[in-house]
C-alpha cells in the first residue's frame, strides 16, 4: 500500500440505525476537513431495502470509497433469535479476516480505523496496519453507562432491574433500575457479558466518538473526560449526524398531504424499522389518536414482527379509518421520515426514542412523546423528558403494560395544543439552534473532528517515517 494524505476506514455494521450516523460521520470527514474515507459496509444475507438504499444513496454523492463486505456465517455461534448485542457483534468478530485482506489491498495506508458500538471486536484489525483506533457511538449518557459497566459488576449485588436505588454513574444523572438498557436486564445471560466485553474494549480504544454536541451534554461529556471510572479515553462530541433530506425528484404523496395542513397542526407517529406495538396497545393508540382529534401521520407495523400478517389495518378499530378520514393517514410502507418532520406542517412526534429519531426531531424544532420500546431508548425517553425538557411520557412505560387511550389523548393534546406544549417547542428550538452552531466552521462538533483529523495527520507521518 501506498502512504499519502491520511486515509481513514469506517466500518459499518449491519443495520439502517448506525449505518445512517456512520455514512454521515464519513461524509463530515471529507466535505468539512478533507479526509480521504474509505466505507466497508459488512452485509448480511438479510439486509433491508433501507440499507440498500441508504448505500445507494451515499454512492450517488460520490464522497466515499464504499466497498461491501460479503455476510459471514454465523449459524454455529448464535441462535436465529440470538439478541442484537450479541448477534452483530459476532459478525464484526467473523468479519475480521476479510476486512484485514480488504485493507491489504486498498492503494492508500489508512492512519485510522473507525467501528461503531457492535464493531469493537473488529478494532484488533487497527493494530496489524499500526492505525489508529475509534468507536463511533450513539448517545452520550448511555455511552457513560457502557464504559462504567465492568465497575458495576463489580460494586452492585443481584440484578440492576430489582435495585431499590438508581444506579450510580460519577459525575452523570443515575440510571434508574427500570431505565437499564437490555443486555443488563440479566446477569446470567451471554449478553451481559457480551456487554462488558464491548466496554472493556472501547477503554482499549484511541478515542470515542459521540453523537451530540457539546452543549446538549455537557455533564455527562465532562464526567467521561474527567472521573477515572469512565477508563480515561478521549471522547469527541461530533454531533448532531442524521440523516440528509432526500432530492426533490423523490417527494412523497405524504408531503403533498401536509402541504394542505395547517402549520404545526400534525402529529407523526413512528416506532422506527424495528419497534412494533401489540395489537391491544395498536387500538388504544388509535383509539387515542381519534378522541384527541389532532391531525396525524402514522406509521402502522403488524403487531409482532414473526407473524404473517397480510393486512396490518385489520388490526385498527372497525370505522376508525372512516371517522379520521379527514384527520390523519396511515401508512404500512416506508415513510420519508427526515422530510415529515422537516414539514412546517409537524408539530409533534410520537417517537420510540431512538437516538437517531431524538435527532431528527430536535433538529427540526419538533417536540416529543417519548414511548422506548427496547435497546437504550428507556434511558433516551428519561434524557429527553427529565434532563431536556423536550418530552412527555406515559406514566407507564410502555414496555411494562398497555397505555391507554385516555392517556395518548391526553399527551397528545398536551404536545399539539396547549401550553406545556408551546413551552417544550421553545426549548427544543433553543436545542436546534445550539445543534446547528456546533457544525458550524468553529463550532464544537466541526472542530472536535478537526482534532480527530489532526491526530490522522500525525499517525500519517509517523507511518512514513517507520516504512521501509
Amino acid at each position: 500500500m501506498e502512504t499519502s494524505n491520511p486515509h481513514a476506514v469506517i466500518v459499518s455494521s449491519p443495520g439502517v440505525g448506525h449505518l445512517v450516523c456512520d455514512l454521515e460521520l464519513g461524509h463530515r470527514l471529507v466535505s468539512d476537513h478533507n479526509l480521504h474515507v474509505t466505507f466497508f459496509v459488512v452485509v448480511e444475507s438479510n439486509s433491508s431495502a433501507g440499507e440498500s438504499e441508504l448505500v445507494q444513496s451515499a454512492r450517488t454523492r460520490k464522497l466515499l470509497d464504499i466497498i461491501e463486505l460479503p455476510p459471514v456465517d454465523i449459524s454455529s455461534q448464535v441462535e436465529p433469535n440470538a439478541p442484537i448485542f450479541t448477534r452483530l457483534t459476532t459478525v464484526m468478530r467473523e468479519i475480521r479476516p476479510t476486512l484485514s485482506s480488504a485493507i491489504s489491498d486498498l492503494k492508500l495506508s489508512p492512519t485510522a480505523l473507525i467501528v461503531d458500538i457492535f464493531g469493537t471486536p473488529a478494532l484488533d484489525v487497527a493494530d496489524e496496519f499500526h492505525m489508529l483506533k475509534y468507536v463511533f457511538v450513539t448517545s452520550a449518557w448511555p455511552l457513560a453507562l457502557i464504559l462504567y459497566a465492568p465497575i458495576l459488576d463489580k460494586e452492585v449485588e443481584g440484578e440492576y432491574v430489582v435495585q431499590k436505588q438508581p444506579l450510580r454513574l460519577p459525575g452523570c444523572m443515575p440510571v434508574r433500575p427500570e431505565d437499564v438498557v437490555d443486555p443488563l436486564l440479566n446477569r446470567t445471560k451471554h449478553e451481559y457479558s457480551v456487554f462488558l466485553q464491548v466496554g472493556l474494549e472501547m477503554r482499549q480504544s484511541d478515542g470515542l466518538l459521540v453523537n451530540t454536541w457539546e452543549d446538549l451534554d455537557t455533564p455527562t461529556l465532562k464526567a467521561m473526560r474527567e472521573e477515572e471510572g469512565y477508563g480515561s479515553v478521549p471522547v469527541y462530541a461530533v454531533g448532531p449526524l442524521v440523516r440528509p433530506v432526500g432530492p426533490p425528484s423523490s417527494r412523497s404523496e405524504l408531503l403533498d398531504w401536509l402541504d394542505e395542513q395547517p402549520v404545526e397542526s400534525v402529529i407523526y407517529i413512528s416506532f422506527g424499522s424495528a419497534g412494533v406495538l401489540s395489537a391491544q396497545q395498536i387500538t388504544e393508540l388509535a383509539s387515542g389518536l381519534e378522541l384527541s382529534q389532532q391531525r396525524f401521520i402514522w406509521v402502522l407495523r403488524p403487531p409482532s414482527k414473526d407473524k404473517a400478517c397480510n393486512d396490518v389495518l385489520a388490526y385498527l378499530p372497525d370505522g376508525f379509518l372512516g371517522r379520521t378520514h379527514d384527520l390523519g393517514l396511515v401508512v404500512t410502507k416506508w415513510a420519508p421520515q427526515s422530510e415529515i418532520l422537516g414539514h412546517g406542517s409537524v408539530g409533534g412526534f410520537l417517537s420510540h426514542c431512538g437516538w437517531n429519531s431524538a435527532l431528527e426531531s430536535i433538529l427540526n424544532g419538533v417536540p416529543m412523546i417519548a414511548w422506548p420500546l427496547y435497546a437504550e431508548q428507556k434511558m433516551n425517553a428519561t434524557k429527553l423528558a427529565e434532563e431536556l425538557g423536550v418530552a412527555v411520557r406515559p406514566k407507564i412505560a410502555p414496555t411494562k403494560g398497555i397505555v391507554g387511550r385516555e392517556e395518548i389523548e391526553m399527551m397528545v393534546r398536551k404536545v399539539m395544543a396547549e401550553q406545556e406544549g408551546k413551552a417544550m417547542r421553545d426549548r427544543v428550538m433553543e436545542l436546534k439552534n445550539s445543534g446547528e452552531k456546533a457544525w458550524n466552521e468553529g463550532g464544537s462538533s466541526f472542530n472536535a473532528l478537526a482534532q480527530l483529523v489532526k491526530q490522522c495527520e500525525l499517525n500519517s507521518e509517523r507511518q512514513r517515517v517507520k516504512a521501509p
